[in-house]
């Protein structure tokens, strides 16, 4: 079989994924503004794709150019572009049916043309007082470097101002920055239904009132329009810059970056387009997409719900770990035992109780952590200032590249050294992508340290969207190895060994392979030999080689991957062995987790990393085994839940057909559900067994 057909594109495999997302907002068995808000997230993830994925091949295929060698990354924009296109139609066919499906429940999205006396009444006053303030013209002409005002995160409505058959054009922003996207309209008495507007069709109802009495014109029309920029940037690299100011620069640099994909309305006429295209200087290379009036679709994650409970899923109380209880502080909690939580199913709440705690305990001397991505308003950041306050030394690696959240964690940078915080900004050349948190506390003559070492980051609002592990333990071996892997992130060239933790770039790579092949020696031996991998991505080639060849050896190999997938599975004597679902529900599935067999003594560790060249050699990335026996089955346990899920699983192979698990005679399992449950009732046991405890030692 040849090479090319043992690896997918990454970029298609991605694409791929964002269609099972889509495939979510297809389902007639998901609530309906749910569904709706799937089409938000859909429209979300395809924004970073062209920023992100399309851009780099973009750069690619011009770089090769220059130099004049193979250009294969053309074909392969082709098929990205092709797919997308494919996506997008399916994408406004859903969008009309569910428009439908809300009207049938008597919610109602329309447009300026569909507004009773009374409504367009109340539009006007509203326009007036709240949407006219912010709202400035930018007239387009051969002067204009329009290509340089035009926000990336942003839809605009293009305007023809026609006078005698001759058009100006001019562009009107839709400030979404100052007001919410969908409005909701007044209903005459004894109406039952709900009316939702969005501010786009406001501006559309309105547009004489802002051009009125400026210019002449006997013609006004408006047509959406929006621009997706390269979201990579040039950093000076000059001695003087700190990374800090590097990075703000680098903001300011992806703002003017180049477009990659243009979208606008399908009625938009020739004319007007072929002068945006020239004005923005779309090329050859860039996605020029025909579409509906409406874009930035990503607002309909928040789309509002002014409809029946139904219509939006049954919330998940997140649950309180039994561990903590019947101890006067975290620290004797954790001291006693490991403790493993899952997000959202538990509270993000008790690692922000965590630090709150250590922010005034006197016992506590010290405070490391990594953030990488972090809430706008966090408990746990201003409890790290606390702690400042209180005298104790506070140490935060803040990872100024994370993607698309650089601009927050300046901002954060900004504040906690002005608290007094070490601020470390890391290993050049290196994201520190580890989620890290190492608590040192003086007890008696002793230092006893306490470390988080988790999948997700210290994110309260996403640890309750995003399933997460996170591992809260006191095990001297474990800490002394966080411990040195901060010394590694401040002083990068000292010398370091890790027994127990696997680190990237220092062991990674080294220790999955002595992992692998211990399997496929026991399955050589003709010992049972299998492993279960979750991760998010799986693109790296030199990973996935070891995979055909451990599959070839007999190893049996079950995995789930939410995202890219590179691997071919069910390949005749490469990877036939091999089998892969991915799960897209309610939760975003998040957590990195390996389990071997080990000839029956399991081995488990969760990660902060994914199978990806990145986070293997170019990042700081750190795994942890997991020693106590209770929390290895635990995971076992999820683990296997997930893949006996016969509701939200869908089949990854070779034709990307996302295909969901055939159900067969087996009865429904959404395993999402089936976990919550399964830690329910854990919680519930532990609860009963320190009750008991408690009455013993009454009646003691």
């Amino acid at each position: 079989m040849s090479a090319d057909k043992l690896y997918v594109e990454k970029e298609l495999s991605w694409l791929s994924f964002n269609e099972r997302v889509l495939q979510e907002a297809a389902d007639k068995t998901v609530p309906l503004i749910e569904r709706v808000r799937f089409l938000g997230i859909f429209s979300n993830n395809l924004d970073e794709f062209y920023k992100v994925r399309f851009a780099d091949v973009k750069r690619r295929i011009l770089i090769n150019n220059e130099r004049g060698g193979n250009n294969s990354a053309k074909h392969l924009l082709a098929q990205m572009q092709k797919k997308a296109y494919q996506l997008s139609q399916k994408f406004d066919d859903l969008y009309s049916e569910l428009i439908l499906e809300m009207a049938r429940r008597r919610i109602f999205l329309v447009n300026e043309t569909q507004l009773d006396d009374t409504q367009k009444l109340w539009l006007a006053d509203y326009f007036r007082d709240h949407v006219l303030p912010h709202i400035t013209p930018l007239l387009m002409d051969d002067d204009i470097d329009v290509l340089q005002f035009l926000k990336d995160e942003y839809a605009y409505i293009a305007i023809d101002l026609k006078n005698n058959q001759q058009s100006q054009y001019a562009l009107v922003e839709i400030p979404t920055d100052h007001l919410p996207r969908f409005i909701q309209l007044p209903e005459a008495k004894g109406k039952r239904r709900k009316t939702i507007i969005l501010l786009d069709n406001i501006i559309r109802f309105c547009l004489d009132d802002i051009f009125r009495g400026f210019f002449d014109y006997d013609e006004l029309n408006g047509y959406a329009m929006k621009m997706t920029r390269d979201a990579e940037y040039d950093l000076s690299h000059e001695i003087e810059y700190s990374l800090l100011e590097q990075l703000s620069e680098g903001l300011e640099q992806r703002l003017t970056a180049m477009p990659v994909r243009f979208v606008y309305e399908r009625e938009m006429p020739d004319d007007m387009l072929r002068f945006l295209c020239h004005k923005l200087q779309i090329s050859d290379y860039d996605s020029l997409l025909p579409g509906s009036r409406y874009h930035n679709f990503k607002d309909f994650i928040g789309f509002p719900n002014l409809g029946r409970a139904y219509l939006e899923n049954k919330p998940f109380p997140p649950l309180r770990c039994a561990d903590f209880e019947g101890y006067p502080n975290a620290f004797d909690a954790i001291k006693d035992k490991d403790i493993l939580l899952h997000y959202p199913y538990h509270q993000f709440e008790h690692i922000s109780e965590l630090v709150r705690q250590a922010s005034f305990d006197p016992k506590v001397i010290s405070i490391k952590i990594n953030i990488y991505r972090v809430a706008k308003h966090s408990r746990l950041m201003n409890s790290l200032i606390d702690a400042v306050h209180n005298g104790k030394r506070v140490v935060v690696v803040v990872e100024l590249q994370a993607r698309f959240d650089e601009e927050a964690n300046i901002g954060w940078s900004k504040i906690l050294t002005d608290a007094g915080v070490q601020v470390i900004f890391g290993v050049p050349g290196m994201k520190i992508h580890s989620k890290l948190l190492l608590i040192a506390r003086k007890e008696g003559l002793d230092i006893h340290r306490y470390a988080h070492i988790g999948t997700g980051n210290f994110h309260e609002k996403t640890a309750r969207i995003y399933t997460d592990f996170a591992l809260l333990t006191a095990d001297k071996e474990l800490t002394e190895e966080v411990r040195h892997v901060f010394t590694y992130i401040e002083n990068p060239y000292l010398p370091v060994t890790f027994n127990h933790l696997i680190v990237s770039p220092r062991n990674s790579r080294k220790q999955i392979y002595r992992i692998i092949d211990s399997e496929i020696a026991n399955a050589r031996a003709g010992l049972p030999a299998s492993m279960k991998i979750k991760v998010n991505n799986l693109v790296d080639k030199g990973l996935i080689n070891k995979l055909y060849g451990a599959s070839s050896a007999g190893v049996k190999i079950d995995m789930i991957i939410r995202g890219m997938c590179s691997l071919v599975p069910g390949v005749e004597g490469i990877s036939d062995n091999i089998t892969i679902i991915s799960i897209v529900d309610r939760f975003l599935e998040h957590p990195r987790v390996l389990i071997t067999h080990n000839n029956g003594n399991p081995l488990v560790w969760i990660s902060s990393a994914d199978w990806m060249t990145r986070n293997i050699d170019h990042r700081i990335e750190v795994s942890t085994p997991i020693r106590d026996e209770r929390l290895k089955k635990r995971i076992i346990d999820i683990f296997n839940i997930q893949l006996t899920d016969t509701v939200k699983a869908r089949v990854i192979d070779k034709t990307m057909s996302n295909r969901y698990v055939e159900r067969g005679n087996r009865k429904k399992i959404r395993s999402q559900i089936a976990i919550y449950d399964y830690l329910k009732g854990i919680e519930k046991q532990t609860r009963k067994r320190i009750s008991e405890v408690k009455k013993h030692e009454y009646r003691e």
